[in-house]
């Protein structure tokens, strides 16, 4: 099992609609991320900055990055667009954080 953490960044004003957006994640994003093998995925947020913390376990970094290719995955990258930073392709801004420290 691979952890992985990350930042991402909302713009202000955004962030009950994010929360609100992600209570109703859609099931087929829901299956996606299951069949690309991740799990345990937990998105954190710092009000004051507006900085979004993600932490998910995956098994396989090749499988979990085919991911980003699947239709249902672009359409919420669409999706999110308005709310947060964004690169050309509407991907998040993710920029992925050195893990440090872990205690099981």
């Amino acid at each position: 099992m691979i952890r992985k953490g990350f930042k991402m960044k909302l713009y202000d004003g955004f962030a009950a609609e994010y929360e609100k957006r992600h209570n109703e994640l859609w099931p087929e994003m829901q299956t996606m991320i299951r069949e690309h093998v991740g799990k345990n995925y937990s998105i954190f947020l710092d009000k004051e900055t507006n900085v979004l913390f993600g932490y998910i376990e995956i098994e396989n970094e090749e499988l979990w990055a085919k991911g980003a290719d699947t239709t249902i995955n672009r359409k919420w990258w669409d999706f999110m667009a308005d709310i947060m930073e964004t690169n050309p392709d509407n991907s998040p801004v993710s920029i992925d954080l050195q893990p440090v420290f872990h205690l099981d």
